[in-house]
């Protein structure tokens, strides 16, 4: 039987990251780890993985996250669609990107 998991988190979504205490919004999502093979990965890799653009003091940064960790943070409202198009760039199969980062 194969099972179907469901991202709770969607793109342009603001998260926060339950351990280490930052904000950042939804950039990218995998169904399941698609980090590097050949670096450790996290115990549980069979739930969905989300890349996030997190707000730093003076700049943001790439976090690739286990959707265990994150959260819905309801101080902040998601971004529209006008703010993503300014913040991030997407390739044709939906995949967004800071400006700043080509995507991979």
């Amino acid at each position: 039987m194969t099972q179907s998991l469901t991202a709770k988190f969607g793109l342009g979504q603001i998260v926060r990251h339950r351990e280490d205490s930052f904000r950042g919004v939804v950039v990218d999502v995998d169904a399941t780890y698609a980090g590097p093979s050949n670096e450790p990965g996290p115990d549980h890799r069979d739930q969905p993985f989300y890349r996030v653009l997190a707000m730093g003091e003076d700049t943001g940064f790439l976090v690739y996250a286990a959707e265990a960790v994150l959260e819905h943070d309801p101080d902040v409202a998601p971004l529209t669609d006008a703010d993503q198009a300014q913040w991030f760039t997407m390739d044709d199969a939906g995949h967004r990107a800071p400006r700043a980062q080509p995507i991979h």
